[in-house]
């Protein structure tokens, strides 16, 4: 355990996204990252200031290097996630740069749901307001582990270390009565530069980590004592030639935890048990194999499995159920109404599925909840509750977040209705202290 635990802990990948609202300098701050830390390509740059000067600006506008859509050029705001990846001599990075519209806050859930990191940024001039509270707590919801609030356009506001302090004063409050187990505040210029990639000498009041140096640095947790093993099958391997004639082999990905040979596993949601015999990774024999490796997974006994079932340690596995009860975020712009027949899909599993009710709606303007909406329109996020027409191996989202997760789709045209997070909303337990007080606890 001790050697895979340093193979694990040694990881150089961290998946962060960048969130706020509309004119913050998300794309700005993305570019500044990506130019500053030599992360582009000379065309690329030059294409950048080709567009800059087109439009009359003679700095070239970084911002570009991640608004791609031409909608997005021309109205200057971001509309879908731009993905990109890059990286520094101690760690590589993808990156989620999401939009900061109200309209568009459900790219946000996307560009998030898989982050280990947001970077939540804020205008020094205007602090604090309803898209930032907003962003706040779809990273709660998401149970992103890490917080960045990236206070920007500090030259506007002349470098001020009150106005830094009592924004990021603020933001920690709320954050923090979320759940959000760690928030890093951060004062920068992205126009300028200033504590993007180096120190700024404009705020001499300020000891901590630059942006880049934040992100170098955080670590990314690969804790695998409490980390239960999930392997949603997604392929059955069954050459039947004469050189294999009985071979049985189960391909997927690891989604979370490790997997052994020797160790006695349940089939979800048959109930079915038996032993790994052996794990084949990249075309070869090993003895263990853990998350995110695809593996393809032998066993004992010859189980009816197929596409969709799940393999755990028979000693950790889930229970199965038909109940679902999950907080959801709404991303179609039709909305999703009670006794709504629709699909749920987790991990490599698609079952049928109806709304059977819609307890409330949250409003994240002050966390309060509207009761029995009847329905939940695009950008809402609230609590369901699902009857699935077969069982399926569920964790609780805050158990794990590969797992815990699903997908409600339209029968009809495949559309993705609504991302879902099972079990209890976000920090439930982090703010029942105030829930009598406030009457927003879920």
């Amino acid at each position: 355990m001790t050697g895979l635990t340093e193979q694990l802990s040694a990881t150089t990948l961290l998946r962060f996204a960048t969130a706020g609202s509309v004119d913050d300098g998300k794309s700005t701050l993305v570019g500044r990252l990506l130019h500053d830390s030599k992360s582009i390509l000379t065309d690329q740059l030059e294409a950048v200031e080709a567009a800059s000067l087109k439009r009359g600006q003679e700095a070239p506008d970084l911002a570009l290097l991640t608004d791609g859509l031409r909608a997005e050029r021309e109205q200057g705001i971001t509309i879908d996630v731009a993905y990109r990846y890059f990286a520094t001599t101690r760690r590589r990075f993808i990156l989620a740069d999401t939009p900061g519209h109200v309209q568009y806050t459900r790219n946000m859930v996307t560009g998030a749901s898989t982050a280990e990191l947001a970077v939540v940024l804020v205008d020094a001039r205007n602090g604090v307001v309803e898209q930032t509270r907003r962003h706040a707590a779809v990273a709660a919801l998401l149970r992103v582990p890490h917080v960045v609030l990236a206070v920007n356009k500090m030259d506007l506001v002349a470098y001020a270390e009150p106005v830094f302090a009592a924004i990021a004063e603020e933001f920690t409050a709320y954050a923090a009565s979320l759940g959000v187990p760690e928030i890093t505040a951060i004062p920068i210029s992205a126009l300028a530069g200033d504590n993007v990639v180096e120190p700024s000498a404009n705020m001499d009041w300020y000891g901590g980590p630059t942006v880049l140096e934040h992100l170098e640095t955080v670590p990314v947790s690969h804790d695998l004592a409490s980390c239960k093993a999930r392997f949603p099958v997604q392929y059955v391997i069954r050459p039947q030639t004469a050189e294999h004639p009985d071979y049985r082999g189960y391909a997927g990905q690891i989604a979370s935890g490790a997997l052994r040979v020797g160790e006695a596993v349940t089939v979800l949601p048959s109930g079915r048990t038996s032993t790994i015999t052996g794990i084949d990774a990249l075309g070869e024999a090993v003895d263990i194999a853990w998350a995110p490796q695809s593996v393809t997974v032998t066993l004992a006994d010859d189980l009816d499995i197929s596409r969709g079932d799940l393999i755990a340690p028979s000693g950790s596995a889930p229970r199965t159920t038909q109940d679902v009860e999950a907080t959801v975020c709404h991303v179609a712009d039709q909305p999703l109404t009670v006794g709504q027949r629709v699909l749920l899909k987790h991990t490599t599993r698609t079952v049928k599925a109806i709304v059977k009710e819609i307890p409330s709606r949250l409003t994240l303007d002050d966390l309060s909840q509207h009761p029995d909406p009847g329905q939940l329109v695009a950008n809402d996020i609230g609590r369901v509750k699902v009857r699935t027409a077969e069982p399926l191996a569920l964790d609780a989202y805050r158990d794990s977040r590969r797992t815990g997760s699903f997908l409600l789709i339209d029968p009809a045209d495949g559309t993705t209705l609504a991302a879902g997070m099972a079990g209890d909303s976000f920090a439930a337990e982090a703010v029942k202290a105030v829930a009598d007080d406030e009457g927003w606890d879920f």
